[in-house]
């Protein structure tokens, strides 16, 4: 079975000095026991599995919704803007297919434009589990395990300062909070803030589903982000660690494959989200801007 990813306890990389933050004896610890819970959808009721050079096979009750993502009015962070829901109409199996060599006519649908462009989606990406490939930063109320996958979406940048410097010097719990903020907002899983006292994560709650994220202040169209526990199936049958948040390459160019790297910048992928038009949709409830510790 795969590793949960609700606690971390074995295998972090340290990049910060133990002794930093230890607590004085006397000092009172912080009840952070609200942690929210992962959901463990079984394989044979939603899964993603990964096509041979070809598309996504998104198997089961899983909504797709459009978001695009920029500053709020403020300009302290980044926040999710609901845009639209996509309507994916399954086949009689309860499939559908999703684009994933970036080049199909019907985005974010295949039309089988893979199979023209001699697509190579050979999987590549670490499958070592989380905790054996993020290394841990160290802080008085939490910690940050951050594994490197990036998408360049910048949630990690909140008022006070970026995720790494609010964790190591959050001594406030505003400042804590305010470092879960950058970390779970993040679409690839990257960054997990975890709680000093008992190793567990702190997570939002999401039902199964995947959000198209595009990035309006570069001016491109991003990953798949895929929230709620949807295992992931290889092309082999390996079943991927099973993570709460994950952000699937969809403009057929990331040297990670299945994961995007944030090379849809660098190639500017585009799509039809209406934002590109002016049109920004409303704030994303669906995410939670306030975590409680």
């Amino acid at each position: 079975m795969p590793t949960s990813p609700q606690t971390r306890s074995t295998g972090w990389h340290h990049t910060r000095n133990t002794e930093k933050h230890t607590r004085r004896n006397d000092q009172e610890e912080p009840d952070y026991s609200v942690v929210s819970p992962i959901p463990e959808p079984k394989p044979q009721d939603v899964s993603i599995s990964i096509i041979a050079h070809g598309p996504y096979r998104v198997h089961g009750d899983v909504a797709v919704y459009e978001d695009v993502f920029l500053h709020n009015e403020e300009q302290t962070h980044m926040e999710y803007h609901r845009q639209r829901t996509i309507e994916t109409h399954p086949d009689e199996h309860g499939d559908v297919y999703l684009c994933r060599c970036g080049a199909s006519s019907h985005k974010p649908f295949c039309d089988g434009t893979h199979e023209k462009i001699g697509f190579d989606g050979t999987e590549v990406a670490d499958r070592a589990p989380y905790a054996e490939r993020a290394e841990l930063v160290e802080g008085p109320i939490v910690d940050l395990g951050d594994d490197q996958r990036c998408a360049y979406a910048r949630f990690c940048h909140r008022r006070d300062g970026d995720v790494w410097n609010l964790t190591e010097e959050a001594d406030t719990e505003e400042l804590a909070t305010e470092a879960v903020q950058g970390s779970w907002l993040c679409p690839t899983g990257r960054l997990e803030s975890i709680n000093v006292n008992n190793g567990k994560v702190y997570e939002q709650h999401f039902d199964p589903s995947i959000v198209i994220i595009d990035d309006y202040e570069e001016g491109v169209a991003g990953p798949y982000f895929v929230r709620g526990g949807i295992p992931l199936i290889g092309v082999d049958g390996h079943r991927y660690e099973d993570r709460n948040r994950y952000a699937l390459c969809r403009s057929g160019s990331t040297q990670n494959a299945p994961f995007c790297d944030a090379m849809h910048i660098n190639v500017q992928f585009m799509d039809d989200d209406p934002c590109w038009d002016g049109e920004i949709g409303p704030v994303d409830e669906s995410f939670n801007d306030n975590p409680t510790l």
